[in-house]
């Protein structure tokens, strides 16, 4: 499953790096007829609005990547420094920094989204903060178990006894020893942050002039009889293929780092 899921991954990266090259077209200019099925000049077809289909998975796909790696970073880095940083305060500022980490992990991450998009406009600025802000309690939560684990160990005994400050144990000591959780959350939020995307397209509350998988979704939903004729086949098709595909070996690539990252599980390996 990691190799699988390494190589999907890979190809997701490839593609939107690439895009630029890779695109046969400007993705947001016609080409060519309207609803034209697949050929040679349109390996995909066109939409109603002569729009080359897979000029638009392909930055689709650079639009993916754009909002899902800083969403899962800035997610990760919130994580990591508020779950170490309350266990290595610890005290009452431990305690009070969880309440709010569990008032966090109450808000449902998808209609804060739509509530965000709908107040502020489209913004990949906006999806990327909510996505990040959504996603960082529970790798807070265990990050502040691991840390407690670690806080019990000789050497940051002998380091606190040496003189070693808060943020000195926590750079030297707390923060290298999560590394593999941080890896594994990245994956996973990376992977629910290309669906949340993918979500606000289709629901057309995202940027009207930024080409994604979840807008060509959109789109091709709102036009009348689409699945009357075989159009959905190279209109709709591909779109939600290339989401799940993406998902799919992002999930298989957390699968693999899961037993890295996960205390539980590397304790019954």
């Amino acid at each position: 499953m990691t190799l699988v899921g390494a190589v999907l991954v890979g190809m997701l990266v490839v593609v939107a790096l690439l895009a630029g090259v890779l695109a046969p077209f400007d993705p947001r200019l016609p080409s060519g007829p309207s609803l034209s099925p697949p050929s040679a000049d349109h390996l995909l077809g066109t939409n109603d609005a002569g729009q080359d289909i897979l000029s638009q998975l392909v930055w689709g796909a650079r639009s993916a990547v754009l909002v899902a790696l800083p969403a899962a970073a800035l997610a990760v880095a919130i994580g990591v420094l508020v779950g170490a940083g309350a266990r290595v305060l610890g005290g009452w500022a431990e305690v009070a920094i969880m309440r709010v980490v569990d008032a966090f992990l109450a808000v449902p991450a998808l209609p804060l989204l739509i509530l965000v998009a709908a107040l502020t406009g489209p913004s990949r600025g906006a999806v990327i903060g909510v996505i990040a802000l959504a996603s960082w309690p529970p790798i807070a939560r265990v990050v502040r178990s691991e840390s407690a684990i670690l806080g019990g160990r000789g050497y940051l005994r002998a380091a606190r006894g040496f003189g070693g400050g808060p943020l000195h144990l926590l750079r030297r000591h707390a923060l290298p020893a999560v590394g593999p959780i941080a890896a594994a959350s990245f994956v996973t939020y990376a992977s629910a942050a290309i669906v949340l995307q993918a979500g606000l397209g289709f629901l057309g509350l995202s940027d009207p002039t930024e080409v994604s998988w979840g807008a060509m979704l959109n789109r091709a939903l709102a036009y009348d009889g689409i699945y009357v004729t075989s159009l959905w086949t190279w209109w709709v098709l591909p779109a939600g293929l290339a989401i799940t595909l993406a998902a799919l070996g992002l999930a298989f690539l957390g699968v693999g780092l899961e037993p890295r990252g996960n205390p539980r599980l590397r304790r019954t390996r």
